[in-house]
Parts: C-alpha cells; sequence; structure tokens
C-alpha cells in the first residue's frame, strides 16, 4: 500500500515537471516591441528576476502605452541597462501557464534587444536618433 501511494507521488511529480519543461520550452507567441526602455530592476524574495518596462509612444502627444517584461539571462539585462532611455526593440517569446512568480512576473521574457537607429513619426518622416556625419567644406577656386 505505501509503496503504490510512493509510486503515485513520484508519477504525480514526473507529470508536473514534464508540464514545467513543456511550458518553459514552448512560447504561445514571439515578437518585437519599439520603445524607450524607462525601467529594469532585479527583483524577487525568493526567485530573482529582472523585471523591465518599455514606454510604447505611437505619435508624439499620444497616451503611453507601457510594455512589462521579463529577462531571464544576464547578459541581456546588461544589454538592457546600458540602453536605458534610447529607442529599442526587444524581442520576446510569450510563455503561457507557468506556475508561481519565480519564473518571472509577466508573460513576456526578453531574448534580444537592439538599439534603434531612426524614429518613426508618420508614414515617410524619420527622424534619426544619432547625428548625421558632417558634409565636407565646399571648395571654392
Amino acid at each position: 500500500m505505501l509503496l503504490r501511494l510512493i509510486a503515485v507521488l513520484v508519477a504525480l511529480l514526473g507529470l508536473f515537471a514534464l508540464y514545467l519543461f513543456g511550458a518553459w520550452h514552448w512560447s504561445y507567441s514571439t515578437g518585437d516591441r519599439a520603445g524607450w526602455v524607462q525601467k529594469i530592476s532585479h527583483k524577487g524574495w525568493l526567485c530573482k528576476t529582472w523585471e523591465g518596462e518599455l514606454a510604447l509612444v505611437s505619435l508624439p502627444g499620444s497616451t503611453v502605452e507601457k510594455f512589462l517584461f521579463t529577462v531571464h539571462d544576464e547578459k541581456i539585462a546588461a544589454d538592457i541597462t546600458r540602453v536605458i532611455g534610447k529607442r529599442v526593440s526587444l524581442h520576446y517569446e510569450e510563455k503561457v501557464g507557468l506556475p508561481t512568480s519565480c519564473f518571472g512576473d509577466t508573460r513576456y521574457f526578453v531574448t534580444k534587444v537592439t538599439l534603434a537607429d531612426e524614429i518613426p513619426l508618420g508614414p515617410g518622416v524619420m527622424v534619426p536618433t544619432q547625428p548625421a556625419p558632417a558634409a565636407p567644406a565646399a571648395s571654392t577656386p
């Protein structure tokens, strides 16, 4: 009787571990979000994760929408910290069904950060974020 109970508990733990493995390695969706990183912090009581906030602004003067994200890779967290306050594109994977906040406070796990060179203001209107190189002076004969 005791052996059967132990076997059932081991089987249930194995199924739960299989579920966690599947939920962690399967992505519900992937995508990119562009905006300005406002915040990134290392937080948690037992399980420390990097949690961040990206400000999404579609047009100047419009209401700011926030994209909350989680980062597990220390290198990516360091990359995001270096570009804080600059316009970036974050590549993320959305994970559904992960229990507890030990995996992160959000469903969105950032896997890559890219510094954006231009800011679109409207169709066909781009503002470069870095100054253009100076043109050479014209020579007079």
